[in-house]
């Protein structure tokens, strides 16, 4: 847990259930799942709390195509970038250095100092394709 925050019972129940997770989850499902254990915290409480643990760096966050926000402990502790299937949802964190190489230049060309950013890619994984591709034939 990132320094400065306190320690609550949510937390821990929040970041217990995250750890045992391989997947990105909303929060709606992230609260289903903790009522299922008995956890009696609020849908507002678990928006609080994955907002302030993403923050600090705990969980990584996903934006959808539709801009719903998921979120999944990360697996890196740097920097990184996600592929997703739009039809399973399966991601992959990637690396990008010529993304770091744009941003870094986008950033020198403008003035701006101290940019961050996210990237997510959306597409359909292997399986998912060979799938549709059976389908179809």
């Amino acid at each position: 847990m990132a320094h400065g925050q306190r320690t609550t019972r949510q937390r821990v129940a929040i970041g217990r259930l995250m750890d045992e997770l391989d997947d990105f989850r909303s929060a709606q499902q992230i609260h289903v799942l903790l009522q299922q254990r008995g956890e009696d915290i609020g849908l507002a409480t678990v928006y609080r709390t994955l907002g302030a643990m993403s923050g600090s760096g705990d969980f990584d966050v996903l934006r959808t195509e539709s801009g719903e926000s998921l979120y999944r402990r990360c697996a890196r502790a740097t920097h990184h970038h996600h592929l997703v299937c739009r039809t399973c949802g399966r991601t992959i964190e990637v690396q990008g250095p010529n993304v770091e190489q744009f941003v870094d230049a986008l950033a020198a060309d403008t003035g701006f100092v101290d940019v961050s950013h996210t990237l997510e890619l959306f597409g359909t994984c292997a399986s998912c394709a060979a799938e549709a591709a059976a389908a179809q034939g």
